[in-house]
């Protein structure tokens, strides 16, 4: 790139601007690209409403090119995860780069030596800022855009990471499923089950939400407990990302499992809201009038496409067919809507037997997603 380039600490309001700015700058004319809400953008970056940051840090960096932001990273310390997984990790999020290797070093050396400086010895990402956020770095599948909750970036970002030293870590798959009915089998051995384990399933009850929240998180943690890169996630966590779900579920599509009242299993479809985000241009008012928001709504109409955020059952009932129940009632509750796809994940790649279940039910691998890593 020509001219001097820079990197420095985001430390003003204009240069908080220019970071958010950046990925609007760059891919807005990209057919594949979902622009974000700008307020949501900025939530995520601010420390007073965002609960990641009552336990960890991040600092973000840029890179200017005669005066212009051409690149951006955020550096990320997760004590939780470390803490959780005995290990001495760093995160890198949020990075948006021109395609030029130089910036994107200038980046990645930036967010190493500041995770350095702590005493990480490992940089893993892209994450935004744990693993039950936005994570991966889409490398398969560039054809569609994102569902909704899941990241974009042009392909060129491959090669500037790997141009940086970084490794592959981990992938995670995303799966699509059409609209088939579900195989005769799946369904009788759903009822089966539900029978055995005299479970009922049952509709996310929205009068009663916030207690609701409580019996999903408590299942969430469970169930993904031993996840390679999972942290449990926090009261204060739980809760705000219910809130700004609670903005989009449909209640008929979030079911919970339990048996004498107690949740052990459960399901979570969204409507993708990415196929509306558009029309809102990223912005939900302009000039006070909520603009964005009536475009936004007109849009939501059209949803025809859904994702699968979540499928468990605690683990005293795995492998018992539970997981079926759900799965089964989940897409009878779907076909009931219409005819609507779905994105399923992400799943890892080395979980052989979620990944085996969903290639039976006719599911194909739509998406893949990878977390890199750098030794420091």
């Amino acid at each position: 790139m020509n001219g001097t380039t820079v990197t420095e600490p985001v430390r003003t309001r204009r240069r908080l601007r220019q970071f958010v700015e950046l990925p609007y700058r760059l891919h807005g004319r990209e057919a594949a690209f979902v622009p974000p809400l700008r307020e949501d953008c900025r939530r995520l970056l601010d420390r007073r409403r965002n609960p990641f940051f009552a336990y960890g840090d991040v600092e973000l960096f840029t890179v200017a090119a005669a005066g212009r932001v051409v690149g951006r990273i955020a550096a990320v310390h997760n004590p939780r995860h470390n803490a959780a997984h005995q290990t001495r990790d760093g995160f890198f999020g949020q990075f948006e780069c021109v395609d030029d290797q130089a910036v994107a070093g200038a980046l990645l050396d930036a967010a190493a030596r500041w995770a350095g400086d702590r005493g990480l010895t490992t940089l893993l990402g892209p994450v935004n800022f744990t693993m039950n956020d936005e994570c991966g770095l889409l490398v398969d599948g560039f054809d569609t855009p994102p569902s909704v909750m899941m990241p974009y970036n042009p392909p060129y970002y491959r090669e500037l990471l790997e141009g940086c030293g970084l490794n592959k870590a981990k992938d995670l798959w995303a799966w699509h499923r059409g609209s088939h009915p579900l195989d005769d089998r799946l369904r009788r051995l759903a009822e089966h089950v539900q029978r055995r384990h005299r479970l009922s399933v049952r509709p996310l009850d929205l009068g009663d939400f916030a207690a609701e929240l409580g019996r999903i998180r408590g299942v969430y943690n469970e169930v993904w407990e031993h996840n390679w890169g999972f942290t449990p996630m926090t009261d204060a966590e739980f809760t705000a990302l219910g809130g700004r779900l609670r903005q989009v579920i449909d209640p008929s599509l979030v079911l919970l499992a339990e048996v004498d009242g107690k949740a052990v299993g459960v399901a979570v479809v969204l409507p993708d809201v990415n196929q509306a985000l558009p029309a809102a241009r990223g912005r939900l008012t302009r000039c006070g009038l909520p603009i964005g928001l009536a475009r936004l709504a007109w849009a939501a109409r059209r949803i025809d496409r859904t994702r699968a955020v979540l499928f468990g059952v605690v683990e005293r009932l795995r492998g018992q067919g539970v997981e079926a129940l759900l799965y089964a009632r989940a897409f009878e509750a779907l076909r009931a809507r219409g005819p609507i796809d779905c994105e399923l994940g992400w799943t890892l790649e080395d979980n052989r037997a979620v990944n085996r279940y969903l290639m039976a039910d006719g599911c194909v691998r739509s998406k893949t997603y990878r977390i890199y890593r750098r030794e420091l």
